[in-house]
């Protein structure tokens, strides 16, 4: 019987006798896994060194007594799958392994699992579920040096299989996505550190999965449910993870030091949960693609896998522009506070038409205790919701159900519900509000009951349609839980599940702070990014040097980076939520740090909140989100994802009335000025002649050749490019400061044989400023709404138009005489 199964994108051999398998492209240039091995770890208790003399255990390393049987499965949300069944004949201890290898025959997918089996007499207890493990990971040793009192090391490499991005090792790259919403994410080299915390235990348990390592190690790094080791010289790359992760957290290790011996492993994580005699365990899919580092779309054929096996469709989505109290107010908020904000965002919403309104933390007497309000709000947070309601918004709250602030009642008074470690003392959920916080363990049914409770009132009786779910990272750290067969994955998923069903389905639910795999298929958006801040770099109370290099604390800087490296998830999970965008001119942040995070947040397609004090908003800074909306609302190319640790190049290709037009962004990071010329190739455009328009400066370039000049980019700022071919015999929309797509605005637009055109422009509301057009000949006249305006030259044979109106504009241009 034959141990290979092919697709028209994969060939996979199954070798029982070396107890590994290989998997190759079809072509010779493709990337390739030979000799991947495999192995379950678990311990069993105690009572184990008695009966047997160790408590430690693998299995799965050597797969004797083997069987091999083909399957086909025709009903499956990855196609038609053509796999292998191997089943692995239990262990001295009881545990049966079998794993099932599938190749989808539709779409460029390589996908297993595994299932255990206690079929012995004693609970096992599971640790780590090594799905993937090829090539070699250094591990430092000390040896005595004679010569010298110090020690030396010795970089020895273990491990076995080889992993090859492509066939001649080049330059190598690996892309590592953050475990939960603030967690960093991007791509490194090889010359690269992990980007870890000097916090500790203040705040790891925030950003990182605690049964991950954190490499310290150059070129050594960790992913969370999926991750890219590719080559960055010839373009080629493999991904590597899980479809879902609602029976296990997966966590993806890579060595990339070495060029010639890179390492990967994909691990299940197994929590020490407990598989009792007869139960059995099956871990989520397993995933693996050959991805093109450079195609217009890497992550594409991955993330709508996942969504295909969530059922995840795009007919449910929350409003796309609001306004949140968090980052103006923070805490020190009351009834009166919103009340005002809302007046002003009805009087401003005919320019700025926003749809939410959203209460954040400070209306509750103290996180944990929902059902008692802060001196703010001594009627409670109903009464708000109708008036937000009748004001034409929608109402929307912030909620933290799964953690506990210990100056709570509900910490005083239900200390079972805690969760606790193997200590028994409460489990640290991370410094936040100046205290170490606690969890709730949501096995204990009254914990999970409560949590319901409270979303499940404030949807219905407080009449908040809109409930954001803030620290549910809080389900699942490690602990003693009172449901010792859990992994934390269970029980994360199975908690954000009871929420859905407490909310309804019509309540839209926004998840932060949160493993994202869990709550793909239950929530409508995510939060995506580190909490913005008025400042650029994090702050803190101590000397800022310390807060620099904190990749996850609240920063402009932070939030920028993850809006831009997770903006393939946007409509296909859920509405990506950047976090909020400040204007107000007396924070910290400069016009330059207000603009790129406006360029970010528009051309990455999710949602956009303001946080501001609106009352006291000036005009020409509230102008900035009046340009930003209507939102884009599309996903933009990420050029060097996989080649800039902090992505610099982002282009989104457009189509409208006024034709086709491409969206250039470039960001600066530093602290310097930058200029330079910009390749068309680092955007994967073909040399030729262009036009193009700055939409923050209004610059305007004419451009013969494979380079755009960028002009200055001030320090932290960002410069967005209307990129349109040059066609001289015909009329152009070259762009405005209307709206920041610098051609959506365009509604209408129509041209006749005498080179005259006619176009309509369409706003929310009241509009003014300028307007770009190239044209054939001089214009004799140009009308708006019936009346003459003014027009003047700008460049040969380019204009400028200055516009006013309320709604809609035609605007007509008359060509000279002949």
């Amino acid at each position: 019987m034959t141990n290979n199964i092919a697709s028209p994108f994969f060939q996979f051999v199954l070798n029982p006798e070396q107890s590994n398998w290989s998997l190759h492209g079809l072509t010779p240039e493709s990337p390739a896994l030979e000799g991947v091995w495999m192995r379950v770890s678990y311990r069993m208790s105690a009572g184990a060194l008695l009966r047997v003399g160790k408590r430690r255990f693998r299995v799965l390393e050597r797969w004797r007594a083997s069987q091999v049987v083909p399957f086909t499965r025709e009903a499956s949300p990855q196609g038609t799958l053509q796999g292998l069944r191997l089943a692995v004949k239990p262990d001295e201890n009881g545990l049966a392994c079998e794993v099932e290898f599938a190749l989808s025959q539709e779409y460029p997918l390589f996908l297993w699992r595994l299932t255990l089996a206690n079929q012995g007499a004693h609970p096992v207890y599971l640790q780590k579920l090594e799905m993937l493990r090829a090539g070699f990971f250094p591990q430092r040793r000390l040896l005595p040096n004679p010569g010298r009192l110090a020690m030396r090391y010795l970089t020895k490499p273990l491990g076995y299989g080889t992993v090859r991005p492509h066939p001649d090792p080049g330059e190598l790259g690996f892309f590592s996505h953050g475990w939960q919403s603030w967690s960093f994410t991007g791509a490194y080299g090889r010359r690269d550190r992990y980007r870890h915390t000097r916090l500790g235990w203040f705040a790891a348990p925030l950003w990182f999965n605690p049964g991950s390592p954190r490499p310290r190690r150059r070129g050594h790094f960790v992913s969370e449910m999926f991750g890219v080791l590719g080559d960055r010289a010839h373009r080629r790359g493999i991904l590597a993870g899980f479809l879902s992760q609602k029976q296990h957290f997966g966590t993806l290790e890579a060595y990339i030091g070495d060029p010639l011996y890179p390492a990967l492993s994909l691990w299940a994580h197994g929590d020490d949960a407990r598989l009792d005699p007869g139960a059995t365990l099956t871990t989520d899919w397993a995933v693996i693609q050959f991805v093109g580092i450079d195609v217009p779309d890497p992550l594409g054929g991955y993330v709508e896998a996942v969504a295909r096996e969530h059922n995840v469709t795009a007919d449910h989505r929350p409003p796309e522009a609001g306004w949140c109290s968090w980052y103006y107010f923070f805490q020190n908020i009351d009834a009166r506070k919103i009340r005002s904000n809302l007046k002003a965002a009805q009087e401003a919403r005919e320019e700025v038409p926003l749809d939410l309104i959203q209460i954040d933390d400070g209306f509750e007497a103290q996180v944990g205790d929902w059902f008692a309000f802060g001196a703010g709000f001594p009627q409670g947070v109903a009464p708000l919701a109708q008036e937000i309601r009748a004001a034409g918004f929608t109402p929307g709250l912030w909620l933290a159900p799964f953690i506990v602030h210990p100056r709570s009642r509900l910490a005083r008074r239900h200390r079972e519900w805690l969760l606790r470690n193997r200590w028994g003392l409460p489990v640290n959920a991370g410094f936040v509000w100046n205290v170490f916080n606690r969890a709730l363990d949501l096995t204990h049914p009254e914990a999970l009951a409560y949590a319901t409770d409270v979303v499940r009132t404030a949807a219905g009786e407080w009449g908040y349609p809109y409930l954001k779910l803030d620290f549910l990272y809080a389900a699942a750290l490690c602990g003693r839980y009172r449901d010792r067969t859990k992994t934390r994955a269970q029980v994360m998923r199975a908690a954000l599940e009871a929420l859905r069903q407490a909310a309804g389905p019509d309540t839209i639910l926004l998840g932060c702070g949160c493993p994202l795999g869990s709550a793909i298929g239950v929530l409508d958006a995510m939060r995506i990014s580190a909490d913005v801040a008025p400042t650029w770099e994090p702050r803190f109370t101590a000397p800022q040097v310390l807060f620099r290099k904190e990749w996850n604390m609240p920063a402009a800087r932070n939030a920028l980076q993850n809006t831009l490296t997770r903006a393939a998830l946007n409509k296909r999970w859920w509405v990506n939520d950047p976090d909020c965008l400040l204007l107000r001119p007396d924070s910290e942040l400069t016009l330059a740090e207000v603009q790129s995070l406006a360029t970010a947040i528009a051309l990455s397609g999710g949602a956009l909140l303001l946080s501001d004090d609106l009352p006291h908003l000036p005009e020409e800074r509230l102008r900035i989100a009046a340009q930003l909306l209507p939102l884009i609302g599309q996903r933009p190319r990420v050029m060097d994802w996989f080649d800039e640790t902090d992505p610099r190049l982002l282009r989104l290709d457009l189509e409208g009335s006024a034709g086709r037009w491409h969206l250039l962004a470039v960001f600066n990071w530093t602290k310097r000025p930058y200029t330079a010329m910009l390749p068309l190739a680092a955007f994967d455009l073909p040399a030729g002649e262009y036009l193009a328009r700055e939409f923050w400066s209004g610059d305007l370039f004419s451009l013969s050749g494979d380079a755009l000049p960028s002009g200055e980019v001030p320090p932290h700022g960002a410069r967005l490019f209307a990129l349109r071919p040059r066609k001289p015999a015909e009329p152009q929309y070259l762009g405005g400061d209307l709206h920041i797509s610098q051609g959506l605005e365009v509604t209408q637009w129509s041209a006749n044989s005498r080179r005259e055109v006619c176009f309509t422009l369409t706003r929310p509301g009241k509009a003014h400023g300028e307007i770009v057009l190239a044209l054939p000949n001089p214009p004799r006249a140009v009308i708006l709404n019936g009346r003459p305006i003014s027009w003047k030259a700008a460049a040969e044979k380019v204009y400028r138009l200055p516009v006013a109106f309320d709604r809609r504009a035609v605007i007509e241009i008359q060509g000279e005489e002949k």
